[in-house]
């Protein structure tokens, strides 16, 4: 298969010089070292870009794009969706229909300008979720298996009533589970049941979902296409994909995508029975009754060849045709590929670019699902849709927020960062503009945006190191598939969150925080996992295809490690396996029986321990402690995380030998040496210190080790007093002589924007400049439950939200997480300097203090197609400088 270079040789050399760093290995430490300080452009955080209506033009177009670049923003994944605005000519805006002229050149504007902007920009196939639209007509409209049952009266018994895209399949007399037969007599719309037949009649009948597109823009409205059905994702590709591609004038986007797969409640296609029949060997209609309303051992190996099959269509009719048509345009194809159709992990062997979404880190999790798949198939690079949900309203997340959440990515595996998202806002629509029907909002609207370009610095940075070298993971977690199938049920065939449901809610955790890291595998990607991995968990398997079996088997023989949970494989899958299959699979489990952990919570960490060490070992252990291990240019690479809101202070034991190691810092791209409290057969013990939501590298390679310098004693100016306070361009100026929230005053309580403290600060002659820092004091930590969807990072910050400093009118960085602190010693002189600090709080502020947006004419012209979250928990918050804030230097 030609590999990625291959099938993008249209692109520009704007878009092609993202590919070839895009996974590309340093050739050694040295060069490790300097592409962590300045990372190539190509791993920048992207945005999904929000076009609602879609109501754009072209100027702000190109001003958003600046505005994003300008923050350190690589590109852009254009989605368009449900209108905000009624069309007023009045007010500059006009809905563009999706797909009309005036739409495809306002699309041509924006490849062009990213193009000119060396900006990589990405494109949906479709207006909203699922593909679908307009032009799917209902017979090619996602299909499900409609069953309906009705007691009878005698022995004639009316048909159901049928629309277009509907097919009467079977109808079955039904006394009991495993109790039914087959009635065939129609006359006069009506089923003739048998003489004795009691119980009731089921209609088997092969139906549409009737899913309309959520979320679709105007002209995008329609049917959610069959993904089970070639011919209608065919459909899509002509009229959505072909006509989308005439924006592009031959140099097509980096990338078309597919969010996350949510065809709900799709289990059937016409066609399905012959399909099944072809690829099971046996007649599916006759056990119509058992699949739907059976219990049993049988109905659970019925379920799996019913999963397997819709799994295979889809490969086969969905993914296979989106993989081809993107090569064939020169583009690639990235998926979020999970969800309904019943998706499996080797489903993202037809992808380009796997994606995932979801910060729950210690579960199975799409982000990890997709990670895994790239670690396992050898893709270098995977996206996540992130901060989906945080912070609840729109506008109300943090710099803090955003970086804790963007760690729990990291830890999965993710090295490419895709926000949702960025709204697009016509000019003249009220601050803050508009907003997503999810929460986070990343755009120029936000105060803190000031920050944004050294936020995006420590993304960007953490994104390109994570892409070095191979993923050194000792453990792969083993999903059956087979399991999964059997319990998928009719209208319910999310294969991935089944299996979560499976492997039980403990057994990654515990995982983790033994000190492994981890991959997922199924069947598919098992050859592969047994020639890297050194560890194989079977997570409660109960069934597994001999063939498996055997692998696992053999692996086990050369020295690999299986280790099951609570119980043995000891079937084969399938509705036809034979006791000859099942025997095989309960004597190659014979293997690895030994290592049996019956209890994940107390034996599973124990087991492995004696097993293998761990890769990084924590003393004491630390539940909040997460990390990452990437073997490149000679070096093992380590990041490691704080993922709680208090400080973490431990040792780590590291599993390496014969070199030394170095502190690398995220933010700033400098090293240090890192002290070594001893050595051993089982690692370098280093001391670990991290801030609330702090991260750190810590890199082992051979070079020549350095003694980490010794701090002298520590000086301390007080500035807590004496600043003057200009808020915004209003000219409102304070002088404040303590530091404080200004939403605690009544004049300042609804602003939102840019605060300017000043103050001039005279230093000592004997003080020691050259190590001086400013230290905005310490986060306290929120003793309360994250909310259930989203993620909030529980710390009430000193910085609300974000800090910029200048020093003597030069720029010293931004202060917006933990540690408060920034190094400003380089820029401070003798005698008299003047600080200036910018700071910028959220929109909730304004939004607070003004009335929310109406959109009761909108609904009524356009239908309900959002809900806005959370907008009772708008109000004003704290902002600003909290204090205290002082100046530190070790030295004499």
């Amino acid at each position: 298969m030609p590999g990625p270079s291959d099938r993008l040789r249209g692109l520009v050399a704007a878009c092609a010089l993202f590919l070839p760093a895009a996974g590309a290995q340093t050739s050694g430490i040295a060069d490790l070292q300097r592409g962590f300080a300045d990372p190539s452009a190509d791993s920048r955080p992207m945005m999904r870009w929000w076009w609602f209506g879609p109501a754009v033009t072209k100027p702000e177009l190109e001003r958003e794009m600046r505005a994003m670049k300008a923050g350190g923003i690589g590109g852009f994944e254009v989605q368009p969706v449900y209108p905000l605005a009624l069309d007023d000519e009045g007010a500059g805006i006009r809905n563009l229909p999706y797909l009309s002229d005036d739409f495809i050149d306002a699309l041509r504007f924006t490849a062009r300008t990213a193009r000119d902007l060396g900006m990589r920009m990405d494109l949906t196939l479709g207006s909203g979720w699922p593909f679908g639209g307009p032009h799917i007509p209902v017979s090619q409209a996602a299909g499900r298996l409609r069953v309906d049952k009705v007691k009878p009266a005698g022995r004639r018994v009316p048909l159901p009533a049928m629309e277009n895209g509907e097919r009467l399949i079977a109808a079955f007399a039904v006394a009991g589970e495993d109790q039914y037969r087959e009635a065939t007599e129609i006359r006069d719309g009506a089923l003739q049941l048998p003489a004795g037949a009691g119980g009731e009649v089921w209609f088997f009948i092969s139906s549409r979902t009737g899913q309309q597109v959520k979320r679709a823009a105007v002209g995008a409205e329609g049917y959610v296409l069959d993904h089970y059905d070639r011919t209608a994702v065919s459909t899509h590709l002509r009229a959505v994909g072909d006509r989308l591609m005439q924006a592009f004038d031959g140099q097509p986007p980096y990338a078309v995508f597919c969010d996350s797969l949510e065809v709900y409640g799709s289990d059937w296609t016409p066609g399905f029975l012959e399909q099944f029949r072809e690829r099971r060997g046996y007649d599916l209609k006759p056990l119509l009754p058992s699949l739907v309303g059976g219990t049993g051992p049988k109905t659970l190996a019925l379920r799996e060849d019913w999963g397997r099959t819709l799994t295979e269509l889809a490969d086969e009719n969905f993914y296979r045709p989106m993989h081809e048509w993107s090569e064939e345009k020169h583009t690639q194809f990235r998926i979020q590929g999970y969800g309904l159709p019943p998706a499996t992990l080797s489903s993202y062997a037809l992808a380009d670019l796997p994606e995932g979404e979801g910060a729950q880190w210690k579960i199975l999790r799409a982000s990890r699902w997709a990670a895994s798949a790239s670690h396992i198939l050898g893709r270098p690079v995977t996206s996540s849709e992130t901060w989906t949900w945080l912070h609840s309203p729109s506008f109300r997340a943090t710099p803090l927020d955003l970086k804790a959440e963007a760690d729990l990515h990291f830890l999965q595996g993710i090295n490419q960062l895709i926000g949702h998202g960025w709204p697009y806002t016509p000019p003249g629509v009220e601050y803050p503009g508009w907003r997503l029907y999810a929460a986070a909002v990343f755009d120029d609207q936000n105060p803190w945006y000031v920050a944004m370009p050294d936020i995006t610095a420590y993304l960007h940075r953490m994104s390109w190191l994570l892409r070095q070298g191979k993923p050194a993971n000792d453990v792969a977690l083993y999903l059956s598939n087979s399991d999964g199938w059997a319990h998928l049920q009719p209208g319910s065939v999310n294969l991935m969150e089944t299996e979560r449901e499976l492997i039980g809610p403990d057994v990654v955790a515990r995982i983790l925080e033994a000190g492994y890291n981890l991959d997922f595998c199924d069947d598919g990607l098992l050859d592969k996992v047994l020639a890297g991995y050194r560890v194989v968990v079977l997570p409660g398997v109960e069934t597994m295809p001999a063939a498996s079996a055997r692998k696992l088997e053999e692996f086990v023989r050369r020295g690999g490690i299986v280790v099951p949970t609570r119980r043995l494989p000891d079937r084969a899958p399938g509705y036809r396996a034979t006791e000859t299959e099942n025997a095989a699979v309960r004597r190659s489990a014979g293997a690895f029986a030994a290592n049996l952990a019956r209890d994940e919570n107390r034996d599973l960490a124990g087991r492995l321990h004696t097993l293998l060490p761990p890769d990084v070992a924590l003393s004491p252990a630390a539940a909040d402690f997460g990390f990452v291990h990437r073997s490149a240019a000679g070096a093992e690479v380590y990041f490691v995380a704080n993922t709680g809101n208090a400080p973490l202070k431990s040792e780590a034991t590291f599993r390496v030998a014969g070199l030394e190691p170095d502190w690398w810092d995220p933010m700033t791209g400098r090293s240090e040496p890192a002290a070594v409290l001893r050595r051993s057969g089982s690692g370098v013990t280093v001391p670990m210190e991290l801030a609330p939501f702090g991260s750190r590298v810590i890199v082992f390679s051979k070079r020549a080790p350095a003694a980490a310098p010794a701090p002298g004693p520590l000086r301390t100016i007080d500035l807590s007093s004496g600043w003057s306070v200009r808020f915004g361009d209003s000219g409102r100026t304070a002088q404040w002589d303590r530091l404080r929230s200004w939403s605690d005053d009544e004049d300042t309580r609804y602003f939102s924007g840019v605060a300017t403290y000043e103050k001039t600060v005279s230093l000592p002659a004997d003080f020691p400049r050259a190590a001086a820092r400013l230290d905005f004091g310490e986060g306290q930590p929120v003793s309360a439950p994250q909310p259930k969807t989203g993620y909030v990072a529980m710390l009430e910050a000193p910085v609300r939200e974000a800090a910029v400093v200048w020093v003597n009118g030069r720029r010293a960085g931004a202060v917006w997480c933990p540690p408060y602190t920034l190094e400003i010693g380089p820029l401070l002189g003798p005698g008299e300097n003047r600080i200036r600090i910018q700071v910028g709080n959220t929109a909730m502020n304004y939004m607070a203090g003004h009335s929310l947006p109406d959109y009761r004419l909108l609904n009524l012209r356009y239908g309900l197609r959002f809900e806005p979250q959370d907008m009772d928990k708008v109000q004003a918050i704290p902002s600003g400088l909290l204090g205290p804030v002082k100046l530190l230097a070790n030295g004499k």
